[in-house]
């Protein structure tokens, strides 16, 4: 018996694929010689940094390339049909039946016009699968596959009243439809809490058995890889430089991009970190509270949210307060509430001695500068019109904390301390990194020498190895600014490594309070086992 007749036939084999970007680009290819197989009722991971190829890969099997993308080389056979030479009417035919994609933000692929009953029944009417009856039973059937409450009441709802989670959900039950042989998930979970995030990787992998689907899986955690792999390709610059199982990966990687990518995910820590914090208070809280009102209904009915019940702590100079929880627990709105963004109808926070929540716009003006934000999109936050030096002088220059001659000189020092070039002084956002606009955003906020920095969400959207560097450098400009910092967070694992003290919030209310190694080795509340068993690869490490 020939050999190559005893294993099992791959689902999609991947030989030799490139794609070549635009010309201009920092490189010629987005995907290089590329080449893999999926195997039947496999998860492959395919992982890497941003600009690796990952996301193209995808797209190209999907046959979604953008226009100023072109294929260079190679094929893509799903069971002997290369992928590639398929005209597009064959493609659409097997998009959803064949081969199906869920992607990393639900909100922007999901039609916000149409309920999501809708927009599942409308991948099977495109397909012609059915009769209008069957359909509706159909859609039923697939959200309640996918673990979503009273389907027969929510596939009537549209997605901005579903929540992040819930909205992903929707994006499984919409690829899965039509029983497709290869699902491929484009960093399904980036965005989502650790809880979230682990029914998600759980969903998946259920259906995934039941079914018998292969899945390619695409991330750059390597906490999640841990979790729900069996094989991974490891990327970077469009080239695959490291393949195997996920084991051998995880225990004994070979190359030294592995090897960095591994070394940089953030973990527990096993001890504090030593306390470099003063006694001084620089922020005193005390019974905090902010309530969201709005009424919804035919009758006008009013619908409170208690986002933040009471909640009282002391920040010292120095001192980096993580305050950790899912969506929807409270985090950002304390954020929002600590910088006067958004007013508090109860409670105090005296900054320097001063109750700064009774004090108006006019007169909080002249101490804005002293208590700086770090925001989660750093793309977003900053305006593209202005260069990163009109980005960082403008307002120093509005609160008169430095004159334009010397604007010029404070911001080039600044950058210079946050790992940038004083020649990005003249260039815009959008030619930067998005490890290096959040360095933008970090030096901007320093150049109001501000003696508290509230950072929300900001290594969230990073991958591990950029996510690294910025909390490095947070870290040492806390040490040598003696700053005291908030920092909000969904990922435990990085809360650990840059709090002095954690803040465990849930449904708005403080439920924990207490140093890293209490709060994550012993935690005394339900909620928090429950965030701490969530997080990625924490069983396979």
């Amino acid at each position: 018996m020939d050999d190559h007749d005893t294993g099992p036939v791959p689902v999609l084999s991947v030989r030799n694929l490139s794609v070549a970007l635009p010309v201009g680009h920092d490189r010629t290819f987005a995907v290089e010689d590329l080449s893999f197989d999926l195997m039947p009722a496999e998860i492959l991971c395919i992982i890497g940094e941003s600009g690796s190829g990952k996301s193209v890969t995808a797209n190209t099997v999907m046959g979604l390339l953008p226009d100023v993308m072109t294929v260079r080389g190679g094929r893509i056979d799903y069971f002997g049909r290369d992928l590639l030479a398929l005209p597009e009417a064959e493609l659409r035919k097997l998009r959803g039946r064949a081969v199906s994609i869920i992607f990393q933000d639900p909100l922007s692929a999901l039609n916000p016009l149409m309920t999501i009953g809708d927009q599942i029944r409308e991948v099977l009417d495109a397909h012609g699968v059915g009769s209008p009856a069957s359909r509706t039973d159909r859609v039923v059937e697939m959200l309640t596959e996918v673990g979503l409450p009273d389907p027969d009441l929510i596939q009537h709802q549209y997605p901005f009243r579903l929540s992040g989670g819930q909205r992903q959900r929707v994006m499984i039950a919409i690829a899965l439809a039509l029983d497709p042989d290869i699902l491929i998930a484009d960093e399904p979970t980036t965005a989502l809490d650790v809880t979230t995030q682990a029914q998600i990787l759980d969903l998946i992998r259920k259906v995934q058995r039941r079914k018998g689907m292969s899945v390619m899986f695409i991330t750059h955690d390597f906490g999640v890889v841990a979790e729900i792999a069996d094989r991974v390709i490891v990327m970077e610059q469009g080239r695959a430089v490291e393949q195997g199982s996920a084991a051998q990966v995880l225990t004994d990687p070979r190359h030294p991009y592995t090897k960095k990518l591994i070394a940089a995910v953030p973990r527990m820590r096993d001890e504090d970190r030593q306390r470099d914090i003063g006694r001084h208070v620089v922020l005193q809280v005390a019974n905090l509270c902010k309530t969201y009102r709005t009424t919804s209904g035919f009758l006008g009915r009013m619908r409170e949210v208690r986002a933040v019940d009471d909640i009282s702590f002391d920040l010292h100079k120095g001192e980096t307060l993580g305050i950790v929880g899912e969506s929807g627990s409270g985090k950002s709105s304390m954020g929002k509430v600590l910088m006067k963004l958004i007013p508090a109808e109860r409670g105090t926070i005296r900054f320097q001695g001063e109750d700064i929540l009774t004090l108006s716009d006019a007169d909080f003006r002249p101490l804005r500068p002293r208590i700086q934000m770090i925001f989660q999109d750093p793309y977003a936050s900053l305006n593209p019109r202005f260069t990163v030096g009109q980005a960082l002088t403008v307002g120093p220059i509005a609160h008169r904390l430095c004159s334009r001659a010397d604007a010029r000189k404070r911001a080039c020092d600044t950058l210079e301390q946050v790992g940038l070039n004083a020649e990005a002084y003249d260039r815009f956002p959008h030619e930067f990194s998005g490890g290096q606009r959040q360095r933008v955003g970090i030096a901007r906020a320093l150049m109001f020498d501000p003696e508290v920095i509230v950072a929300d969400e900001a290594v969230s959207a990073l991958d591990v190895s950029i996510q690294a560097q910025i909390l490095e450098l947070l870290d040492r400009i806390r040490r040598e600014r003696r700053l005291a910092m908030v920092f909000i967070t969904h990922d435990l694992r990085v809360a650990s490594q840059i709090s002095d003290e954690i803040m465990v919030m849930h449904r708005g209310r403080m439920v924990e309070y207490g140093p890293p190694s209490q709060i994550f080795r012993s935690p005394r509340h339900d909620y928090t086992r429950a965030l701490v068993a969530a997080i990625p690869g924490r069983k396979a490490a």
